[in-house]
């Protein structure tokens, strides 16, 4: 027998993908394209809602990888690819076709804003994932101001309002939700909360009121839920300032 055959033939090592948390992912980007291509062909309702939906997917990617221990760098990076598209790229699309395009060169650049602050953002959080404090946030989440901007353009039409008569109010809201999230102002995370522990029943009854509540008139509550979420950091910020 030759002696150069009796070598085991070298295997290349595949890497594998898992399957169900990249489901949500790709939901999630599915939702953010949607939202651009609704907005394109001017239904911009279809494509606010679509941006709430992939806020739901992107929060369920995370929790699915943890559950069921399948977390891998390829799935970071993918959902941070995913958050960009629809979180930041078709907001800062859906505002500026729906409202900013009459604005000339301040309403692009409003978009931009928010868009390279979702960026920003985002690159900040990766860096800084082992570094700050996990009960709170540094600067808005971009799920958070993507809520925000596409809960207003909802609320607004479903008031009746077109783009062209709230613009100035739309570039505000756009540049307010992108400057927040290029902040260092402290939001809430909620990452410290366990759903395992037993909770006492008036919990329950408040989360279902809540349910409740969002379901009787989703286009406002989701908007002055995020309105509110987005102002904390400012309270909490001012009050730290006022304790010292």
């Amino acid at each position: 027998m030759d002696e150069f055959n009796t070598r085991k033939p070298m295997t290349l090592r595949k890497r594998g993908i898992y399957l169900l948390p990249n489901l949500f992912t790709t939901g999630a980007l599915f939702a953010g394209f949607f939202a651009i291509v609704q907005a394109m062909n001017g239904r911009f309702e279809y494509a606010a809602v679509a941006i709430f939906i992939a806020m739901v997917l992107d929060g369920l990617d995370g929790r699915v990888a943890r559950m069921t221990h399948t977390q891998s760098e390829f799935g970071a990076e993918y959902d941070s690819l995913s958050d960009m598209v629809s979180f930041g790229v078709a907001p800062a699309l859906v505002m500026y076709e729906w409202a900013l395009k009459g604005m000339g060169k301040w309403g692009w650049f409003a978009a931009f804003i928010y868009c390279a602050a979702t960026a920003l953002r985002l690159a900040r959080f990766n860096t800084n994932i082992d570094v700050v404090d996990k009960r709170y946030f540094q600067g808005l989440p971009s799920p958070a101001a993507a809520a925000l901007v596409a809960g207003f353009v909802w609320v607004m039409l479903d008031y009746g309002y077109a783009g062209e008569s709230v613009r100035w109010y739309a570039a505000v809201v756009t540049v307010f939700a992108g400057l927040s999230m290029v902040s260092n102002l402290p939001f809430y995370s909620f990452k410290d909360l366990n759903m395992r522990k037993s909770v006492p029943f008036l919990v329950i009854f408040m989360i279902a009121l809540f349910f409740i509540l969002i379901s009787s008139y989703p286009p406002g509550v989701l908007f002055g839920l995020f309105l509110c979420y987005a102002l904390s950091g400012y309270v909490l910020w001012g009050m730290r300032r006022t304790a010292k």
